[in-house]
């Protein structure tokens, strides 16, 4: 099994014992992303879209990292504090794939890390 870690500055470093990505083979596992500045490491100022572009922005620039993009996801996982957010999150997420979309699951948490409104993590296979 050859194990490799995909770090890139154009998204947040980790906020402990994680890496960004964990690529085992072809498939690639991503770390959960918040919409944290890379360069600040402090939450994105704006609503809930601001919010979650970021978080997909992170996402697409480690799937870069790893040597792919975003079509090659084949699943996503977005937590929300709040699911009235999920048609944002719908219109966010159609900017960032093209069809066929991967699978995913949206789920309402009551926290996130340092107060985030909503993260996403994802796998992907080269």
């Amino acid at each position: 099994m050859a194990r490799e870690i995909i770090s890139t500055d154009k998204a947040p470093a980790a906020l402990g014992p994680y890496s960004q990505a964990v690529k085992v083979d072809n498939t690639v596992y991503i770390s959960g992303q918040i919409p944290l500045v890379p360069e600040t490491m402090e939450v994105v100022e704006g609503n809930f879209e601001v919010n979650a572009r970021l978080v997909f922005t992170h996402l697409k620039s480690i799937a870069e990292a790893a040597g792919g993009s975003m079509n090659d996801f084949t699943k996503v996982n977005i937590f929300l504090t709040d699911l009235a957010n999920f048609p944002i999150v719908n219109e966010v997420m159609a900017e960032f794939f093209d069809e066929p979309y991967p699978a995913r699951a949206a789920i309402q948490v009551a926290a996130l890390p340092k107060g985030v409104i909503v993260e996403a993590d994802a796998v992907m296979v080269l």
